[in-house]
C-alpha cells in the first residue's frame, strides 16, 4: 500500500467499499452474489429452525436510535447460555445488526447478540466503544430475563467491528471508555475475542488512512496525524495488559484495506504481555471473503468459543453451528 493521501472524493468511495466488504465474509458458502442479488450486507439469512429472536432491544433506555440489539436464543433452553456478541463492520459509518453471521452458534448452545452502535456521522469516538460496552452491560443486567450466563461473554467482529471487539478485550476496567449510559452497575469485561482483520493502531496504518476524509479521520474528528492523542485513545493496542482475555485473530494476507501488519502488531503485543493469542494468516484472502468461511476456520472459531465460554465440550456432533448462516 502506498503512502500518498487520497482525494476526498476517493475517500468517500472507500467508505462505501468498506461498508460492503465488512460483511463479505458472511456471504453464502460460495462467497459470491449472483448478478441482481442483494449484497451480503443487505441479505437477511433465514433464521434456523428452533431459534427465536428478540429484536430491537434497547440497551440504553431512551438513547440513540442505534442503541439497540437483536438477541438470538434457542426456542427451549435448559440452563443459562454463554453469550457471543457480534459487532458489525462498515468503516464506522455503515452496516447494521441484520444478517448476523454468528447466529448459527445458537445450535451449539449459545445465545447470540448482534448490536448496532452510533456511527461516526452520529458521534465521534469514543461513542462507538461506549455503546459496545453499554450493550455488554445490558446483557449482564438482563441475564435472568433471557436465560444468559453473565460470566461467559465473548465477542466477535469484522473490520471496524474487529477494531471494536479488540478494544473491548483490552480496555476492560478502563473507566475513560465506559460512558455514562446504560446498566452502569454491570461489568463490560469480556471473556474472549475473535477479531477479523480489525485496525489496532491507527498511527501505523499509513497511506489513504491518513487522509482528511478517511474513515479513521471521520471517526476521530480529524486526520490521524493531527490527532495522535485521540488515535492512541482509540487504539486497542494502547491498553494491552496481562489480564486481557484470549484472542483469536484472522487476517487475509492480501488485505488492501486493513494491512495485515495491524494484526501482526496486535498479536505480538498480546504475546509479549502474556495474553493467549492465536493469529491465523489466510493466504490469498483479502478484506473478508469466502476463505474466512472455510471449514477449518469455522472450526477454529467454534473450538475457541467452546474452550473459553463453556465449562464442558458441546454435544450433538462436531461443528454444525455456524455453517447454516455462513
Amino acid at each position: 500500500m502506498g503512502t500518498r493521501s487520497i482525494p476526498r472524493y476517493r475517500a468517500g468511495v472507500v467508505v462505501a467499499v468498506l461498508s460492503a466488504v465488512a460483511m463479505a465474509a458472511a456471504a453464502q458458502p460460495g462467497g459470491k452474489a449472483s448478478r441482481g442479488e442483494k449484497s451480503p450486507a443487505a441479505r437477511k439469512p433465514a433464521i434456523p429452525e428452533g431459534v427465536r429472536v428478540e429484536r430491537n432491544l434497547e440497551y440504553v433506555p431512551g438513547g440513540h436510535e442505534r442503541n439497540k440489539l437483536d438477541l438470538y436464543l434457542p426456542a427451549v433452553a435448559g440452563k443459562p447460555l454463554p453469550v457471543v456478541v457480534w459487532i458489525h463492520g462498515g468503516a464506522w459509518r455503515a452496516g447494521g445488526k441484520e444478517g448476523c453471521p454468528a447466529a448459527g452458534l445458537v445450535a451449539r448452545g449459545y445465545a447470540v447478540a448482534s448490536i448496532n452502535y452510533r456511527l461516526s456521522q452520529h458521534a465521534v469516538f469514543p461513542a462507538q466503544i461506549e455503546d459496545c460496552k453499554a450493550a455488554i452491560r445490558f446483557l449482564r443486567a438482563a441475564a435472568k430475563q433471557y436465560g444468559l450466563d453473565p460470566d461467559h461473554v465473548g465477542v466477535w467482529g469484522a473490520s471496524a467491528g474487529g477494531h471494536l471487539v479488540a478494544l473491548l478485550g483490552t480496555s476492560g476496567g478502563v473507566n475513560d471508555l465506559e460512558g455514562r449510559r446504560g446498566s452502569l452497575g454491570q461489568s463490560s469485561r469480556v471473556q474472549c475475542v475473535v477479531d477479523w482483520f480489525g485496525p489496532t493502531d491507527f498511527t501505523r496504518m499509513g497511506g489513504w488512512h491518513d487522509a482528511p476524509g478517511s474513515p479513521e479521520a471521520q471517526l476521530l474528528g480529524g486526520p490521524v496525524a493531527k490527532n495522535k492523542d485521540k488515535a492512541a485513545r482509540a487504539n486497542p493496542i494502547t491498553y494491552v495488559t496481562k489480564d486481557d482475555p484470549p484472542f483469536l485473530i484472522l487476517h487475509g494476507e492480501d488485505d488492501r484495506t486493513v494491512p495485515i501488519g495491524q494484526s501482526e502488531l496486535m498479536d505480538a503485543a498480546l504475546r509479549r504481555t502474556g495474553v493467549p493469542s492465536t493469529f491465523v494468516r489466510i493466504p490469498g484472502a483479502g478484506h473478508g471473503g469466502p476463505a474466512f468461511n472455510a471449514p477449518e476456520n469455522r472450526k477454529r472459531i467454534e473450538d475457541f468459543f467452546d474452550k473459553h465460554l463453556k465449562p464442558t465440550p458441546p454435544k450433538g456432533g462436531p461443528h454444525k453451528g455456524l455453517s447454516s448462516l455462513w
